[in-house]
């Protein structure tokens, strides 16, 4: 039987027009809170025409709101549009709005809610955005991830998130965190989705990768859902053709989540210093505490950490040679109850800290969402979503 297609997909087909989005955004906003503003432009005939879009809300958008989250910046509106946004719209995509993220893009929770998983955190910080595509009120939506906060929140939600290679996509105009870290990448309905995507932004599609993988033997221990989620889909992927099975990997990855850690204290305290000095707890608790640490790390130690992502990045490019593509969780579990917290990223943090492409897509299970994430080689992101594409068909 094939997969379903897609809402992005469907689009292309004519099958969906913006205005069936609009409709579930009035039907479902007041209970999911997706959006800070509903505003969509107007959009002309070319290659994605028809197919609207959210941008999470730390991407400049001129004329429209732009408040990073912070109730600091309530009212504010962009003066122009971030590169992103100004490519995508270039191509005839439809902006709709601005999805909500947590504050400054970190773990102060926005207001947004599951649409899979009611009484759940949707995750973060691109909370927004994934709860958008998950309720079809957008096609696809724009992320960001630092650590997770891409990958995270697609599986909590149940739907395809992907980060591609570190500075594939354009960051310009969208408010940094850790800039040695931070990645733009896109929600979707559906890996097939996501490849129609990454084709109409002028990237060639891959042929068909080589369906070979490794299940870390460490590194990577999930709760029992997920563990027991993970062992379906293996036994699902092999009766479809894949060759997989469990190894370790290179030991100098075995440094990259404490690096990566490091990183994105000391980056980021600096990013938001000034800010910090000016209003203090009013920032949110949360990155308020991430200053005061991140401040007090010595340069020697960030040095030491970017030194130790490098050793870890030349291992994994090795290691990527004989075996194409990492299948871990896309999170350790289900999305946590309640909305204090937005989940932890260790699943994804140490493949954003080595700057390679990673995808999660929704794995079959019953009750709350549960992703699979798949990762590859720097530069081999056509070759990942290829992949994703038929991981999901199996499953």
């Amino acid at each position: 039987m094939p997969a379903p297609c897609g809402t992005l997909e469907r689009c292309l087909r004519g099958e969906l027009r913006p205005e069936y989005f609009l409709a579930n955004i009035e039907e479902s906003e007041a209970k999911i809170h997706a959006w800070v503003e509903v505003a969509p432009r107007p959009s002309g005939l070319g290659p994605l025409s028809g197919v609207p879009f959210g941008a999470k809300d730390i991407f400049e958008t001129a004329g429209m709101a732009t408040e990073y989250g912070s109730p600091l910046f309530a009212g504010r509106q962009g003066t122009a549009d971030a590169a992103l946004i100004s490519r995508l719209c270039a191509l005839d995509a439809q902006l709709l709005g601005k999805t909500h993220t947590t504050a400054f893009a970190y773990y102060d929770p926005a207001p947004t809610r599951n649409p899979k998983a009611p009484g759940r955190t949707p995750g973060g910080s691109s909370s927004g955005s994934a709860a958008a595509v998950a309720a079809h009120m957008a096609a696809f939506t724009l992320g960001t991830q630092t650590q997770g906060s891409i990958l995270r929140p697609a599986s909590f939600c149940g739907v395809c998130g992907f980060k591609p290679t570190f500075g594939t996509l354009p960051r310009d105009g969208a408010l940094p965190f850790a800039p040695s870290l931070d990645t733009a990448g896109f929600f979707t309905e559906t890996a097939r989705d996501m490849q129609l995507l990454w084709c109409a932004l002028g990237n060639p599609a891959a042929e068909a990768p080589p369906l070979r993988a490794i299940v870390p033997s460490s590194g990577f221990d999930a709760y029992e859902p997920m563990t027991l989620a993970l062992a379906a889909a293996i036994e699902r992927l092999t009766a479809a053709g894949w060759h997989i099975r469990s190894a370790a990997l290179p030991e100098p990855f075995d440094e990259a989540p404490g690096a990566v850690t490091l990183v994105n204290r000391y980056e980021g305290a600096r990013t938001h210093e000034a800010l910090w000095r000016a209003r203090g707890p009013a920032i949110g608790a949360n990155l308020a505490a991430l200053v005061e640490q991140g401040l007090a790390i010595p340069e020697e130690d960030y040095r030491g950490a970017l030194a130790a992502l490098a050793r870890a990045r030349e291992s994994m490019e090795m290691f990527f040679e004989r075996w194409p593509f990492v299948l871990t969780p896309a999170a350790p579990g289900r999305a946590p109850k309640g909305y204090a917290s937005t989940g932890n990223p260790r699943m994804n943090a140490p493949w954003t800290g080595i700057g390679v492409p990673a995808i999660a897509i929704p794995m079959p299970v019953d009750g709350p969402p549960l992703g699979l994430q798949l990762t590859a080689a720097r530069g081999r992101d056509a070759s990942l979503i290829a992949a994703a594409v038929l991981a999901g068909r199996a499953l």
